[in-house]
């Protein structure tokens, strides 16, 4: 069995044979590249400069600044409340720190539904204020003239099947979607749909891993799961919940790298305590 030392430099040796080694700055070009390659694409949510930067620098393809930031930024419940004008503010701030990754930004809830004009003007406002390189929507057929739209202003476009969380209150609730067949069809149909009109890409999110597997094999452009298994050509998750910054948010597909909100809590407490007790600062640290 290999160990962790092992493991990395089998890594590092892959890695430099691959696609991704020779990619200075990722566009949809390089992740079509990847996916025919049979290479792993990976995708985190980013919402500030100071975030960002790190992981760019740590060489991640894709940052998405998502609407989630409704839930972890600002302490919503749902990514309903979150706007346009909000996510445009999110997305100046990655779109700053980063010099590698793709950058692709949520339309929020409201910017795109009720009509395709109005899903066009979003799209072009995250565009031109953000420096942005991508947008993203959620569904399949219901979105179609929208997602037209958009990218005949040249705007490339990222597509969300599957768990599509601005619609939760039409769900009620979060679990796993697509295990009935009528409705697994249909996701396959979209995912057609969606590929066929021009996305770039595509998300899958927390549906059986056998559908998301042969939705991969069936179209030709990059899927990118959460909660939908290793079958895919890349996986994306919330960087609050991986790097263990929330601590109530558990699901089966999370892996948590850090605890960092017991570390951080941790440093907090020894920061109180040393302002209390009048060891910080010590003649060390003033002038």
């Amino acid at each position: 069995m290999l160990n962790d030392q092992d493991s990395y430099l089998r890594w590092t040796q892959t890695r430099s044979m691959s696609v991704q080694s020779e990619i200075k700055r990722v566009t949809t070009h390089n992740l079509q590249a990847m996916k025919n390659a049979g290479e792993k694409i990976a995708m985190l949510t980013a919402y500030d400069f100071s975030m960002a930067r790190i992981l760019d620098d740590a060489g991640i393809d894709i940052l998405l600044v998502g609407d989630s930031a409704s839930n972890v930024m600002a302490g919503h419940e749902t990514t309903l409340p979150i706007t346009l004008d909000q996510m445009i503010y999110h997305a100046q701030s990655v779109v700053r720190a980063v010099r590698r990754a793709l950058v692709v930004v949520d339309l929020p809830f409201g910017s795109y539904q009720s009509n395709p004009g109005k899903a066009l003007e979003s799209a072009i406002r995250i565009m031109k204020e953000s420096g942005a390189h991508a947008v993203k929507l959620e569904g399949g057929s219901e979105v179609e003239e929208a997602i037209h739209r958009i990218l005949r202003a040249g705007i490339p476009v990222m597509g969300h099947l599957g768990l599509t969380p601005q619609s939760i209150y039409k769900f009620g609730t979060y679990a796993v979607r697509a295990k009935e067949e009528a409705e697994a069809t249909k996701l396959r149909e979209d995912a057609r749909l969606l590929a066929d009109i021009g996305c770039f890409s595509l998300v899958l999110e927390k549906i059986p891993a056998h559908l998301a597997t042969k939705v991969a094999e069936e179209v030709d452009i990059p899927i990118i799961g959460i909660g939908a298994g290793p079958g895919v050509d890349g996986q994306v998750l919330v960087t609050h919940d991986m790097l263990g910054i929330t601590k109530d948010f558990a699901p089966r597909f999370l892996r948590r790298y850090l605890d960092l909100y017991e570390g951080i809590s941790g440093a907090v407490a020894a920061y109180v305590k040393d302002v209390r007790m009048r060891d910080f600062p010590n003649e060390k640290e003033q002038y």
